[in-house]
């Protein structure tokens, strides 16, 4: 049984695609870490990161934390993290750890985790029940952050739009051959802001927009739309409804890299709640 408040579909969304998603999707900017660091005006003693998949939120917060628990309830998201976490070595030992667990039931006592962040995640958590939760294991001053990039990632306008279309037809198609019972819900992004202030957990809350500068070549443009949940979930429901249009894509995104690496940008929004 998983807490109330939860949905199993929006857990089993994101079953085996753990390598393509932890390949192509980007990892956490260090600015997350030094925004956070800033607001919260002590040494950080315990990052958790909730819904933290396969650790590309997690790992930034080594050489900034004593302590860092990466808490996701996926078991192919959070074996990938373990595993990643085996193999960097013994350095990390100790500093950083996986569990599985839900935001709204998280394994910390009262009042004694300094930071808590859901990266590319709030979306996928009741909010009322998870703020209500994020409120009793904050430490006084304790920061609450949710931060998302905007899709897609800033390269050029035809295929910018080829993205989206891609993207809606897989939601709009997976409406349509999904059993109700298996379909994800996503609560409103645009919703974060007010649902951090309604909570009544924090004294000051705030939106902050920045960018990151990464570099990439077609295969991993591609990959980034193809690592999106509703595009993974027709595969898994055989559907090849999308092979045409992904074919059309992959084709468009050759075209302009021509086998080039590219800078591209990705914008980010975290909304932000001190405790």
């Amino acid at each position: 049984m998983i807490p109330e408040g939860n949905l199993q579909s929006n857990v089993d969304r994101f079953n085996g695609f753990a390598d393509n998603y932890d390949q192509h999707r980007p990892e956490a900017p260090s600015l997350v870490v030094e925004i956070i660091s800033r607001y919260l005006e002590r040494n950080v003693e315990l990052v958790a990161d909730i819904g933290c998949g396969t650790g590309l939120s997690t790992f930034i917060w080594e050489n900034a934390a004593r302590q860092i628990v990466g808490i996701e309830p996926n078991p192919d998201m959070r074996g990938k993290a373990q595993h990643k976490l085996e193999t960097a070595g013994t350095t990390r030992a100790g500093t950083i750890s996986f569990k599985s667990g839900f935001s709204n039931n998280l394994p910390f006592e009262d009042g004694t985790v300094d930071v808590i962040t859901c990266s590319q995640s709030f979306h996928w958590m009741d909010p009322e029940s998870t703020l209500q939760e994020a409120g009793r294991v904050l430490a006084q001053g304790g920061v609450f952050a949710a931060f998302d990039c905007d899709w897609p990632p800033v390269l050029q306008w035809q295929i910018e739009q080829a993205y989206t279309e891609l993207i809606t037809k897989a939601d709009t198609l997976l409406e349509q051959e999904a059993p109700v019972e298996q379909q994800a819900h996503k609560w409103s992004k645009n919703q974060h802001l007010a649902n951090l202030h309604r909570s009544g957990q924090f004294r000051y809350t705030r939106e902050i927009v920045f960018h990151n500068r990464e570099q990439c070549d077609a295969a991993r443009y591609t990959g980034l739309a193809l690592s999106q949940g509703g595009i993974q979930s027709l595969f898994k429901l055989g559907n090849r409804a999308l092979d045409v249009d992904i074919a059309r894509f992959v084709k468009l995104v050759e075209n302009h890299f021509q086998s080039r690496t590219l800078d591209i940008l990705f914008s980010y929004r975290m909304r932000l709640g001190i405790k």
